[in-house]
């Protein structure tokens, strides 16, 4: 309450009132929920009128790009802005290099072309990292048994370029070596993308919550029990994230991200507040799969729960949400 006027103390105020009637918590609300906020990540996948569901994600499947076009169409029609999209990469195409996340014509470009061709209106955000490419299962090059960052730079600079040329409007590299916003940038730029956007994972972790999304995209069996840790960050830190999200804002991104969600509102909060930027955050595959667990046991009222989850990342100052929720939202919300 520092800097702010006491208010006169019960019988004469009395918090209850605002909150007495319906009409009236909606007038007082500090944070409302709209389908603006929402960007939907779906999972893709090669072959045909496919629809596999992820069995560690309740009600999420992996979709085939004819799949992935119908339900790109149907985000637009709901009014949802974005829809992200993450492969799942034949084991047979994965390699240590990761040379297919740099293959012009791979599973996420041909996704893109397809998308945009008939579904013009909506934005197409693609993640930057090698993960679903490599053997190994790391998001950048593996030499002598250690990430090396300039040269996985090199080559995420490469697979940025591939995604913008299909069609690609926000480019996301989640990988968290340093410097590559500013590569990827300049040679956005030089290429004649000076309108794609950089949506940075400025404050990724190295998080617990990761695992449903990893079998998605057939990544945790390539990494194993190997461990993230040298590049993504440490859950214990908090100035630390200040200083990645300063470092890519200077490099040129128009966008940070935090990621997990919900563990980290801290970091969204001191982020938003300290930067002023637009801040988004992942509620990730774990979070997800543990409402969706809860619900699915009949512990959680599903309606109430995901609604809350998600104005609680409004309340931390996020500007928006990607979430495996938001064409359920949407739905409820248009």
């Amino acid at each position: 309450m520092t800097g702010r006027t006491a208010s006169p103390s019960f019988p004469t105020t009395r918090m209850r009132r605002n909150r007495r009637t319906e009409w009236s918590r909606r007038l007082v609300a500090e944070n409302v929920l709209t389908v603006d906020d929402l960007i939907w990540p779906l999972f893709v996948q090669e072959g045909e009128g496919l629809r596999d569901p992820v069995a560690s994600m309740p009600g999420v499947n992996r979709l085939s790009i004819d799949m992935a076009v119908d339900a790109a169409a149907r985000a637009a029609n709901l009014g949802i802005p974005v829809i992200a999209l993450f492969p799942q990469t034949s084991i047979a195409l994965k390699t240590a290099d990761g040379r297919e996340g740099i293959n012009p014509d791979n599973l996420v470009c041909r996704a893109v072309r397809a998308i945009r061709a008939e579904v013009p209106d909506i934005g197409i955000l693609c993640d930057v990292a090698l993960d679903p490419y490599t053997d190994h299962g790391h998001d950048g090059l593996l030499i002598n048994d250690e990430i090396a960052n300039d040269a996985s730079v090199e080559v995420l600079v490469q697979q940025a370029l591939v995604q913008a040329r299909a069609g690609c409007d926000i480019i996301a590299p989640s990988d968290m070596m340093d410097g590559r916003i500013g590569a990827i940038r300049q040679a956005l730029d030089a290429a004649g993308f000076q309108h794609v956007q950089i949506m940075a994972y400025a404050a990724k972790y190295a998080s617990a919550f990761y695992g449903p999304f990893r079998d998605a995209i057939g990544s945790s069996s390539s990494l194993g029990k190997a461990s993230k840790k040298t590049y993504q960050m440490d859950p214990a830190n908090g100035d630390e994230a200040l200083r990645e999200v300063a470092l890519d804002i200077a490099e040129g991104a128009d966008m940070v991200m935090v990621k997990p969600g919900m563990p980290y509102l801290d970091i969204v909060h001191r982020v938003k507040r300290e930067f002023g930027v637009p801040t988004f955050a992942y509620q990730v595959s774990g979070e997800y799969a543990m409402i969706a667990g809860a619900i699915q046991n009949g512990w959680l009222d599903r309606d109430r729960v995901i609604l809350e989850s998600l104005l609680a990342f409004k309340r931390a100052g996020a500007d928006g949400i990607l979430t495996y929720f938001a064409e359920e939202v949407a739905e409820k919300l248009v």
